[in-house]
Order: C-alpha cells, then structure tokens, then sequence
C-alpha cells in the first residue's frame, strides 16, 4: 500500500535574487538622467529594503525602478510590504520597505480554508510558517496547486516537499 503524498506551501523570498535586483536598481539610478545630482539610494539590510530621496516624487520613480529588477527576478511584489514614508535630514524623504519571509498565522488559516472548502479529499495542517498538504492521491495534490495558485492570498506562495 502507498503512503500518503505530500507537499509543502512556503513563503520564502530568494534573498541573493532579491539583493541582484537591488543592485541592479542602484545602477540604473546612477545611470539615469533624471537622478543626476539626486540623494537618491537603494540600500538592502536583513530583511528590509531602505529607500531615501529627495522627495517622494522621486521616491515614487526609485520604487518604480527597484519594482521593475525586482519583477525581472522572478520575485513577487506580494513579498513587499512598503511601511510609511517618513521625513528624513536635510530635506529628504526615507521609506522602509520589510521583506515578507513565510506564512503568518492568520493566512495560514486562510490557505487551511480554502482547501477544506474546496471539498478536495486531502488534509491541510499549519507547520509553524509553512502549511503541510497530504492525500492518497497526488492528483489530488496537483488540483490544490492549482486551485491556491488562482486564489486571493496576500502573501507569495511557493511549493516544496512535493512526495
């Protein structure tokens, strides 16, 4: 008798792709016209991003240009969480903008809804940041990929574990 398959749903943010894209930002800043003279800088630390300009004009194109490597990355936007944008010396504006890293528990629920919801024969557990899906049949599996894949959830979701 086969044992149960099962998969994981993470959330996790590909930290060195994240720290290329934010490179790749800060180049182009330097290389743009339009910030010729500008305090504007891209900074990544831990598990946040740092964001200064002169204004928040320029802050809006700065988050323009960091969204556009970030996308070509092939990191999701719903792994950003942009706090408020502050008043920093000399006349500059600084936001802050913290990288979402696993699932918290009230989307973990969420996801936990969905699938038992969705009458779906197979069970879902929370695992501390992850969510556990296990069934009899992998065909199974493969229709709460995709049925998680279509849905509304505000964090990005990945699949591992898949046995």
């Amino acid at each position: 008798m086969a044992k149960d398959a099962s998969f994981d749903v993470v959330s996790k943010v590909d930290m060195q792709e994240l720290d290329n894209a934010v490179n790749q930002a800060s180049k182009e800043m330097i290389s743009r016209f339009d910030f010729k003279g500008s305090k504007s800088s891209i900074e990544l630390k831990e598990e946040e991003i740092l964001l200064a300009s002169d204004d928040e004009g320029k802050l809006r194109s700065v988050i323009d240009i960091l969204e556009s490597k970030i996308i070509k990355r092939g990191i999701s936007l719903k792994s950003l969480d942009y706090r408020k944008v502050e008043p920093a010396a000399a006349g500059t504006v600084r936001q802050t903008v913290k990288i979402k890293q696993g699932i918290d528990q009230e989307n973990a629920k969420k996801i936990v809804k969905i699938i038992k919801d969705s009458k779906i024969k197979v069970q879902a557990s929370v695992q501390g940041d992850a969510v556990r899906v296990s069934g009899k049949n992998r065909d199974d599996l493969q229709q709460v990929i995709q049925l998680l894949k279509g849905a509304d959830v505000p964090v990005d979701l990945q699949f591992n574990n898949y046995r």
